[in-house]
């Protein structure tokens, strides 16, 4: 693939950009940049992914992006060790099963699999949300299996397009598991990079990663990512929920009429 100056420079805008989003509402981004990666270089005229190499370069890219982000919400104390340790145990044995098991999916299959994952997170967005913002994150609660079977699940799912399942993940905790919205995005944000671990070796054992065009998502999602995560601090929490409602509805309806119209 002819990777010019312009062209690297289209992907490292996109990373930067999504990068900075999915630091604000605690996602790694895929949810962003999976389709934009997808449809903006062959707008540009350049040669397109396929959703393989896609998902392979969100699964590397959301490492990074997770671990930068990461580094700014320990210091809020949001960070709920109890239920990072509980979904991303389960969550990143899923994910490596959905990286590896991606070599023998068809693209066609990758992308509706990513379709239906954005569906079901932009329905849950909507749901009403009962957690309490205000209460001492410190007794926080929650049923630790049902949270690590609903990860298990999402890792596997996830692992698939090298989303890391922040995306559902968020909204998971906020409708199921009651978890308030702050600690819902930067415990998700941990949850995430642990689960990235295993969809990125199991993209990179199924010999999908491209090596430059990651190189570049890397340092757009890791000078990107602080960034999004300071800002987060500063918005209302239900600003937070808007914005990654806003941008899961776009991508579902951008996803669903590819596949209905291609």
């Amino acid at each position: 693939m002819d990777l010019d100056l312009t062209y690297i420079i289209v992907l490292f805008a996109i990373g930067f950009i999504g990068s900075i989003i999915s630091g604000m509402v605690g996602i790694g981004g895929s949810i962003i940049k999976y389709p934009m990666l997808l449809y903006i270089p062959p707008m540009l005229g350049f040669v397109a992914f396929t959703a393989q190499e896609v998902s392979a370069i969100s699964a590397v890219q959301v490492f990074f992006a997770t671990l930068a982000g990461m580094a700014v919400f320990r210091k809020g104390g949001y960070i709920n060790k109890a239920l990072v340790l509980t979904m991303g145990i389960a969550i990143v044995f899923g994910s490596f099963i959905g990286g590896y098991g991606s070599q023998f999916l068809a693209n066609s299959t990758i992308n509706l699999v990513y379709a239906v994952l954005a569906l079901i997170a932009a329905i849950m967005m909507f749901l009403p949300k009962k957690g309490n913002d205000e209460m001492d994150f410190t007794q926080l609660k929650f049923n630790k299996p049902l949270a690590a079977t609903l990860a298990g699940i999402i890792g596997i799912v996830s692992g698939i397009v090298g989303a890391a399942g922040a995306f559902i993940t968020v909204p998971v905790m906020l409708v199921i598991l009651k978890i308030p919205t702050r600690v819902a995005i930067a415990s998700s944000l941990a949850i995430t990079f642990i689960s990235s671990i295993g969809s990125t070796i199991g993209k990179f054992m199924g010999g999908h990663m491209l090596l430059i065009p990651s190189i570049v998502m890397i340092i757009a999602s890791t000078l990107a990512a602080p960034l999004g995560a300071k800002i987060s601090k500063k918005l209302n929490t239900k600003v937070l929920q808007w914005i990654l409602a806003a941008l899961i509805v776009a991508t579902v309806i951008k996803i669903w009429s590819e596949i209905l119209l291609g």
